[in-house]
């Protein structure tokens, strides 16, 4: 058996340093990731206010902005969010329940996922938003004198991060926000599920309400597991968000490669630091190596995941889909073929995360279907070939490729090599020190 330590959580880190900033007084935030992304949202947070002091392992002090957001008056703050679609889209939001004028921009990909639905809603709420090239697209100069409040409509069928963003800045609108739910599908509703927590941890008041037939009835929030557009709505109330000590859990995105490779693997890994009982969506790798066959056990001292002869499955992946290029390399140890569904929203992930996936399994010698919103892996399990001396993979500027990929060596005992082994510092910067246990 392996010991290995989840990371931080990316996703809580980034809500919880933005719910801190935006606090009166000072608050003390332990165990948040470092990594890039990471610091991408603190530099913003810098720039709008706050002041964060270094505590060391993963603690910051971090002094609330007096004021909420404040940007520039004559020349706009400069807010570079670099590859970060979180810290773009939840920033975006919450920069313009400030005062001033904020340029967001970022790498050249960031310039081509959407952000129209958000900036939308901003707009509606009395926000300026000016594109500098393509509309709907970064880089933007976000024009900020607060936001009114009232209701609006808002489409998560590209992203979840617009729903939170509006909830993060919705304690510092004139009057209470009622955020309606619209589109065709409701995308990574658990990360909504964080982002509440979170503000309610900060003691921000809010309300969700569910469609009953025709009446609207208020709603238990940790009890959504499914939102459907026009049967959902959420109701925040002009607030305050409180200072405290806060602690960021352990991240099961990050831990989903460490857990895959205790099934595909020669030994057991036993993984540490993550909350059983999380709202964190990606917490479904459990159920996901379970219906596959592998052997999990929930202990106190942390998730155990033993060698075992996996089966395909198909898996509707649309409320985990940070979690795709991990099944992915899972499901070539399979017998059978596995399908994942749901998932057209990778294609404007910081790569094509379908083709990428397909692509370097192809590498190997498995056979993969792709589809605009699936996935098929033809499994080769249980043992895959032996990886070509020579062989590396490419990560796409993609730490989730990079990570996921290493599955691949596990059954021959072979080190993967990866063209940009550094992309990983965006999520768990620690990954290749924590997987040289295993390879």
């Amino acid at each position: 058996m392996i010991t290995l330590q989840a990371p931080a959580s990316k996703s809580v880190s980034h809500r919880t340093l933005i719910a801190a900033s935006l606090a009166r007084g000072v608050s003390l935030v332990h165990h948040a990731l470092s990594s890039v992304d990471l610091q991408r949202t603190r530099d913003i947070l810098h720039t709008a206010g706050a002041v964060m002091e270094d505590l060391g392992d993963g603690s910051w002090r971090v002094r609330g902005m007096e004021r909420g957001p404040q940007g520039g008056a004559d020349v706009p703050a400069d807010c570079y969010v670099g590859e970060s679609g979180t810290t773009c889209r939840l920033l975006t939001a919450v920069l313009a329940a400030g005062r001033g004028s904020f340029r967001i921009h970022g790498v050249e990909r960031m310039h081509e996922r959407p952000i129209g639905a958000l900036t939308a809603a901003l707009r509606a709420l009395g926000a300026r938003v000016d594109f500098e090239g393509k509309e709907g697209y970064p880089p933007l100069v976000l024009t900020a004198d607060g936001l009114s409040g009232g209701d609006v409509d808002m489409s998560v069928d590209e992203s979840s991060q617009f729903l939170s963003g509006l909830l993060l800045a919705a304690p510092f609108c004139r009057a209470p926000l009622r955020v309606s739910l619209t589109g065709k599908k409701v995308v990574s509703w658990p990360y909504v599920g964080l982002t509440l927590q979170v503000m309610e941890d900060f003691g921000v008041a809010f309300v969700v309400e569910t469609l009953d037939g025709t009446v609207w009835r208020e709603t238990p929030w940790k009890s959504v597991t499914e939102a459907r557009p026009g049967e959902l709505r959420v109701t925040v109330n002009p607030g305050a968000y409180q200072s405290g000590e806060y602690r960021v859990e352990g991240d099961w995105s990050g831990a989903s490669y460490l857990l895959a490779a205790g099934a595909v693997g020669r030994e057991s890994s036993l993984v540490t630091g993550l909350r059983a009982d999380s709202l964190q969506g990606d917490r479904a790798i459990l159920d996901i190596l379970r219906t596959m066959g592998a052997s999990v056990e929930v202990r106190d001292d942390g998730i155990l995941v033993s060698p075992s002869a996996l089966r395909g499955v198909t898996v509707d992946m649309g409320a985990c889909p940070d979690l795709v290029p991990t099944v992915a390399m899972t499901a070539a140890y399979a017998s059978g073929d596995t399908r994942l569904e749901n998932i057209a929203h990778l294609r404007i992930k910081e790569c094509d995360r379908i083709a990428a996936c397909a692509a370097e399994l192809s590498r190997i010698g498995v056979h993969v279907e792709e589809g605009k919103d699936f996935l098929t892996v033809h499994g080769m399990g249980p043992q895959l070939p032996s990886i070509p001396e020579g062989t590396v993979f490419r990560a796409y500027n993609d730490h989730r490729i990079a990570m996921a990929a290493s599955l691949l060596g596990l059954g021959s005992g072979q080190r993967v090599v990866v063209d940009d082994p550094a992309v990983v510092r965006k999520s768990f910067p620690e990954f290749w020190n924590v997987w040289s246990a295993l390879a």
